[in-house]
């Protein structure tokens, strides 16, 4: 046991002075990673920014234990989340050694105190940490391109009705609106004055985006330039049906909710009501716990 507890505290002893020395020696970081230190110091804390540079090094190791096909989904999915902080593949390679190893280092920890709950929350935490910021931030950017898609929509029409080309109008809007859903556009708009053509690039918009409505709205455009339909009109018609998708999805939540809040009153709120009536009962009563008894 005590050659067990001198392991584990000589290698969180070495792991605390390997970090030390990493995190001031001059090594050689890949170049959207410097980019991300550079660029997102700003935007992340302090902690954030070592524990990028600390796992900085075993960034290649990491992605080519993940190899190429998953590297790739994982940089899509980045792109979802709308790389997050500055996230970028190499960032997250780094984050992923650094809460890898921590979870391990724990779980010995706790597995040595006979822990087995904690030991397994630690690895959950070291394998999952790197992800979370990930599905959060994925979820949170699709739920505001949704809701600000169908007004951009009804604005951009009014713009195009005005006698501007779809492209300029398209310019002239986006420079109204802040978020995810403009950040998405002046990508585009950037890709199309690079010379990548209009359908590449909004083809590359929707494989960015998970959202059901940035589809919708992609494919209404190319069948629209295809069929030679009037661009107002069906920039309307989109709106309306994503207002009316809107609606329909909200009252089959708001059904979902019903039987939960059934279930919790059933469980938690019955249960405490019934006992507040009958100990009102029992003490109006006049009655003690000692007649009950019969003592």
């Amino acid at each position: 046991m005590g050659l067990l507890i001198a392991l584990v505290a000589g290698l969180a002893v070495l792991g605390i002075l390997t970090g030390i020395r990493m995190y001031r020696a001059e090594a050689k970081v890949p170049s959207d990673l410097a980019l991300a230190l550079e660029v997102g110091a700003t935007r992340v804390s302090a902690a954030g920014s070592a524990v990028d540079r600390l796992g900085m090094r075993f960034a290649p190791l990491v992605l080519r234990l993940m190899g190429p096909r998953r590297v790739d989904a994982k940089r899509r999915r980045i792109d979802m989340a709308g790389n997050p902080g500055g996230l970028t593949i190499d960032r997250y390679a780094a984050r992923r050694a650094v809460y890898g190893a921590f979870g391990v280092l724990m779980a010995l920890v706790f597995l040595k105190n006979g822990n087995l709950l904690l030991a397994l929350l630690t690895l959950a935490f070291g394998a999952l940490a790197a992800d979370a910021l990930i599905w959060q931030a994925t979820r949170e950017r699709k739920e505001v391109i949704d809701r600000t898609l169908p007004d951009f929509l009804d604005v951009l029409a009014v713009v195009v009705s005005a006698g501007l080309g779809f492209r300029q109008a398209l310019d002239r809007v986006a420079e109204k609106y802040e978020g995810p859903w403009a950040d998405e556009l002046r990508i585009t708009l950037r890709q199309m004055d690079m010379g990548v053509p209009r359908r590449q690039a909004f083809d590359e918009l929707r494989r960015r985006n998970s959202s059901e409505q940035v589809a919708q709205f992609v494919s209404a455009l190319q069948q629209g330039e295809e069929l030679g339909s009037p661009i107002a009109d069906t920039l309307i018609q989109l709106a309306t049906d994503m207002r009316r998708t809107d609606a329909q999805n909200s009252r089959r939540r708001a059904a979902k909710t019903i039987p939960k809040a059934t279930m919790v009153t059933l469980v938690f709120m019955l249960p405490a009501t019934m006992i507040l009536i009958a100990t009102g009962m029992f003490l109006g009563s006049g009655s003690s716990f000692g007649s009950i008894l019969g003592r």
